[in-house]
């Protein structure tokens, strides 16, 4: 999708150094890929600890030593 986006330079240099990226288009895909994956684990983290179904870890292993 073709899009004209006002980036401040400042911003996109950094994003360029930081990615190690050879284009702005490069640094600015990686930039939005590594936001959304950070998100999306933000968002599994709030359903830590909300399955009342799953093991311990102290109930795995002794399943496992139990053969």
């Amino acid at each position: 999708m073709k899009t004209t986006v006002d980036i401040p330079e400042r911003e996109l240099e950094d994003a360029i150094r930081f990615t190690n990226a050879k284009t702005k288009r490069e640094a600015i895909v990686g930039a939005i890929t590594d936001f959304n994956r950070r998100m999306r684990m933000a968002e599994l983290v709030r359903y830590a600890d909300t399955c009342d179904d799953l093991m311990t870890p102290e109930e795995l292993q002794a399943l496992r030593r139990r053969g």
